[in-house]
């Protein structure tokens, strides 16, 4: 077996907690990267926006007919979502700095280990 079909095949069966982890790891190191080369305001964007989707996708997740999480989860979720949303337009104009959003991250990484 390739080592890229065997890659798919380890993704397919992967638990969503595993996939939810990995991408919010691959984001915020993502957004760290260009942070730290320097890139501010729009330059900053493409890795933002990753974010800001991923969170929406969360975000729409909780809100849909027949989600299994608690309905207290689900709303601090929906909640995040929103916040993130809002902090990534403060950042991109300057207002904010990016750890406040990778902070967020994090802590959701530690959530779902």
């Amino acid at each position: 077996m390739s080592l890229t079909a065997y890659q798919r095949a380890h993704r397919a069966a992967e638990h969503p907690r595993s996939v939810e982890q990995r991408l919010l790891r691959e984001i915020s190191r993502e957004m760290e990267d260009a942070w730290n080369s320097g890139r501010r305001g729009i330059e900053l964007m493409p890795a933002l926006h990753r974010n800001r989707e991923m969170w929406a996708t969360f975000s729409a997740a909780c809100g849909a007919p027949g989600n299994a999480l608690p309905d207290a989860l689900r709303a601090s979720i929906i909640s995040i979502a929103l916040w993130v949303d809002r902090h990534t337009s403060a950042v991109v104009a300057g207002r904010e700095p990016l750890g406040d959003l990778l902070e967020i991250n994090r802590t959701m990484i530690d959530g779902l280990g």
